[in-house]
Formats: structure tokens, sequence, C-alpha cells
């Protein structure tokens, strides 16, 4: 029993090196990238604020029902120093990024390795059935573990308490690990890594619909709230009265998530899953008889799950214009806080929320548009273009197939995020942003995120390799744009974001964007220089691609 076991799990240890050696700079740059996000946060929560009164007024806006959906349960409002606002604001969100990268992490060396056919050689070796998921594991394990070493060293920066630091790097950890268990089982269930990933991922937005629903059901959180990962690490309330208990759910649910994984391993065929693919047609629909349409079939599933993300993240967002809910409560924050008052324009408190609403919109949809380009280079590394190209498809028309669906759906989210805030303000009695305002804003968006989407497409022609570059742009795109004038950021650190816009009526100074949502004299050359410069860029990703080798080496 014992040696039939061993050999279950054989050649576990050479696998964790490999996988280890393989995701070293990937585990670095996550690690570095969630270190410099905490270091940012606590700097600019300190320096926005750092008085009693700009905190509780920050604490009265984190009372309402759009923010306790996008926050937390809300402990520490009655003294919201910086502890209970990391906890209370962040805490969702890091665990969202870990628990995702976590996913991906573990489906990449088990579903996507066994759909390859790379696992089935390394199989033919002297490996054990689960050495390869028990590896995969070992690797996100390491991952989170050096992520929180890193936030860990970067939380010390605040001055806050050592225990409750541990507690919080340790609780996102440990949620990682718990959506990672979710994606060994959805890797055993299913047969193609997108849709084991999806699954997994839809289990991670699923578990922040029921917090919410359970934190806005009574104060501090309900019953419900303990039905999902992400409550488990908000319901320890970390830097307010900490608490240890709710960590043990996420380690059982760990264990429980690894034997399912176990078991439904040891009754599926290799390369099968358990959910069937169900037989398509004999023959294809006439719809479908075009590189494009097969594209689209291949991104519609990641295109919805966008769009209903947007939409109701967009019309929550919304409900906070309604009346004069916002101006009363950020009123005299606006007014006491000069650099509150940098961020929201004080004329004018609610048209600058809604632009900064609809800068995130633009750094979301810039990131769908970055994968959307990703998913070309997927297509390739897998043989599938390979197939396609030996049919009379040029090359130019295989990847314009590849990008037409990304591009159009990368600028419908932002029309949506805009027609998504119009409605929230709308259902709510807000007059302050009109309808054009809003749509014009979203509109002004699409160059810029289409000229970064176009360096993706330059690098994806030219140097496949290089493809992570371009989401420095998504995470720059959101911290100058917010915080780039408010902290005199030099205009030539302030022209490296495409995403920056006229901040207040009337500004002279650089800006690559007009502030339709401000209703100022505009300068549109900025907007003109970034729609050639995305035609550009996609032309010349294009000419990259039809001159070098498929697949890439």
């Amino acid at each position: 029993m014992n040696a039939s076991l061993t050999s279950e799990f054989a050649g576990t240890g050479t696998l964790l090196r490999f996988f280890l050696r393989r995701d070293k700079v990937r585990i670095a740059v996550w690690a570095a990238s969630m270190g410099a996000m905490y270091l940012y946060c606590m700097t600019a929560l300190a320096d926005v604020f750092g008085d009693t009164a700009s905190q509780q007024a920050r604490a009265s806006l984190m009372r309402t029902p759009a923010s306790i959906f996008m926050a937390g349960p809300g402990y520490g409002l009655d003294h919201y120093t910086l502890g209970p606002t990391m906890a209370n604001e962040l805490l969702l969100w890091f665990c969202i990024a870990v628990g995702i990268m976590s996913i991906l992490q573990l489906v990449r060396h088990t579903r996507a390795e066994e759909e390859s056919g790379r696992a089935e050689l390394v199989r033919a070796a002297d490996v054990g059935r689960h050495a390869g998921t028990l590896a995969a594991l070992g690797t996100v394990f390491v991952a989170n573990v050096v992520i929180a070493v890193v936030s860990f060293a970067a939380l010390q920066v605040g001055s806050l308490p050592q225990v409750d630091n541990l507690a919080y790097v340790t609780s996102v950890a440990l949620t990682g690990m718990v959506f990672a268990g979710v994606a060994a089982v959805t890797a055993q269930v299913t047969e193609h890594a997108r849709t084991a990933s999806g699954i997994a991922v839809a289990v991670v937005i699923a578990s922040v619909f029921v917090r919410a629903a359970g934190d806005m059901r009574a104060v501090g959180g309900s019953l419900l709230s303990f039905f999902s990962p992400i409550g488990w690490a908000q319901q320890m309330r970390i830097y307010v009265d900490l608490r240890w208990w709710p960590m043990a759910l996420s380690v059982a649910s760990i264990l429980v998530l690894l034997g399912i994984s176990a078991w439904v391993a040891t009754r599926r065929d290799f390369g099968a899953g358990v959910m069937t693919v169900k037989p398509g047609r004999a023959d294809a629909h006439a719809s479908l008889a075009s590189p494009v349409a097969l594209a689209w079939t291949q991104q519609r599933g990641s295109a919805i799950a966008w769009a209903v993300g947007f939409a109701i993240m967009f019309v929550a967002s919304g409900t906070y214009l309604g009346g004069d809910t916002l101006e009363s409560m950020v009123g005299d924050l606006v007014a006491q806080n000069p650099i509150v008052a940098d961020v929201l324009n004080p004329q004018a408190i609610a048209a600058s929320f809604g632009g900064i609403m609809l800068l995130m919109g633009a750094v979301c949809a810039m990131a769908y548009g970055i994968s959307a380009v990703n998913r070309a280079r997927t297509e390739e590394s897998a043989g599938r273009a390979e197939v396609v190209l030996a049919a009379p498809v040029s090359r130019w028309r295989w990847i314009a197939a590849q990008l037409v669906p990304g591009v159009v759906v990368t600028a419908l989210l932002m029309v949506l995020a805009a027609k998504g805030l119009w409605l929230g303000q709308a259902t709510t009695g807000g007059t302050a942003v009109s309808f054009t305002q809003f749509v014009g804003t979203g509109l002004v968006y699409i160059p810029p995120i289409l000229a970064v989407v176009g360096l993706a497409v330059a690098i994806y022609g030219w140097v496949p390799k290089l493809g992570a570059v371009p989401w420095i742009f998504v995470a720059w795109g959101l911290v100058a744009g917010m915080f780039g004038q408010a902290f005199s950021m030099p205009t030539w650190v302030l022209a490296t974001n495409p995403l920056l816009m006229q901040h207040t009526t009337g500004q002279t100074g650089f800006y690559w964007l007009p502030n339709v949502i401000l209703d100022g004299p505009h300068n549109w050359w900025g907007l003109i220089i970034l729609t050639v410069l995305a035609i550009a860029l996609f032309v010349l990703g294009a000419a990259g691609f039809r001159r070098r080798n498929v697949p890439a080496v």
C-alpha cells in the first residue's frame, strides 16, 4: 500500500524544481508588483488621508452600499486610520489579484500541459499520477510565500502592528491557495485549459458577489459573508480586532479541494475530463466560414463575462452620483484637503468622480485588449495558427481576424462603462453629469487604449517574448492618471501616460486628452496623435508577423 502510494507521487520533487525554474521570472515580477502596490497604496493613503477629518469623511463614504460592494464589511470605520483603511478597502483587491495569479499558474502546469501533450511525455517516465498536480501546487505555494514575504516587508513602511501585517499577507496568500485548489479541481473536470481557468475565475467573481451580499445584509457582515473565501480573509478584522480562527476555514477548504482533485484524477482517463465535450455539428454553419468568425467563437465567452462585469461595476458606481450624495459626503474633505482637491475638482465633484471611474474603466479595457492580443500568441504556440494558415488564409487576414474582435470589444467596454455610470446616476435621481458627457469621455479614452493595444500587437509581431511590456502601461495609467498631477510629477513623466487627461477647465499644461466631462476648452491634437500612433502600431505589428517564423522560437 505504501509503495503504491509512493509511486503515485514519484517525480514530484523533480517536477517542482523544473516548474520553479520555469516560473522564476513570473514569480519575481508578481512579487515585485504586489510589493510595489502595497508600498504605493500606503504612501498615497497616508498623504491624502493623513488627518482625522479626512479619514472620517472617507469613512462616511465607505458606509454606502456601493462602497460596501466594492470594498469590505466596514470594520474600524469609527476610527478610520491607515490600518483599517488598508484592510477594508484593499484586502479584497489583493485577494482577487493573488487568486487569479494562483489560478493561472496552477492551470498552466496541469491542464495546459496535459492538453498540449507534453504531460503525456513526462508521464512516460517514472512519474506518478499526482506528481504534476502536487508540483504545480507547490509552485503556487512558493509564489504566494514569496509575494507574502515581499508584501510584509513593504508593510513595514507604514508603522502598522507587526502581528496584523503578518495576518494581512497570510490571509491573502491563503486565499490565493484556496483558489488554486479550485483550479486544481476544474483542471480535472474539464478538457481545456481555457475552460478550467474560466470556471475557476468565475468562482472568484462569485466569491466577490457572495461576500458583498453578505456584508450588505448587516453591519460588519452576516452569515452569508462566511460562504466566500474572500469573506474569510476580511472577517479576520485585521488592524481592528484581529481574530485568527477564520483562517482555519481557508486551510480546511484547501485540504478538501485537494482531496477532491486527487479523487477525480484517479477516476478519469489521462487527457480527458469529467465533463465530456459535446460533439458539434458535422458541418459548420456558413457564418463560421471565416477566420474572424473562428476568433470570435473563441473569444466570446470572455467578452461576455467582461461586459457583464463592467455593467455591474459601473452601474453600482453611478449610484454615488444620485442627488447630492457625493457632495455631502466628501465636499468638506475636498475643501480642506488640497491633494484631494487635485483629484476631485471642488467645482464639479460629481463630474470628477465620474471621470475617475471612467479612467478605471479605461485601464480595465486596456487590460482586456492586451489579453486579446495574447490570445493570438496562444493560438500560435498551440499550433492552431499553423493549421489555419495552411489553408488559403494569408497572414494579414489571420492576424486581422485575431485582432478585430478584441478591438471591437475593447471599444464597446468603454461605451458600456459610460452608459453604466449614467444609468446608475439616473436610477438614483442624479443629473450632475449628462449622458453626452459620459459617452463623450468614454469615446475619448478609446484612442489611447488602442495605442497601448497597438504596442502589444507590434511586440507580438516582432518580439513575442516581450509580451509582458504593455502591462506596465496598465498599472502606470491608473497611478499617474489619478495622482500624477496631485503629486506634481514632472511633465516628462506625465507624458509617458497615454491616459493623461486635461485635469481642470482651461488647464494649459501638458495633457494628451481633452476632459469632455468637465466641458472646458479642449485641445484635440493629443487625441489625433494617439489615433495615428495606434493605427501605425497595428500596421507595424501585422508587418512583423508577416515576416517572422510561425510559431516564433
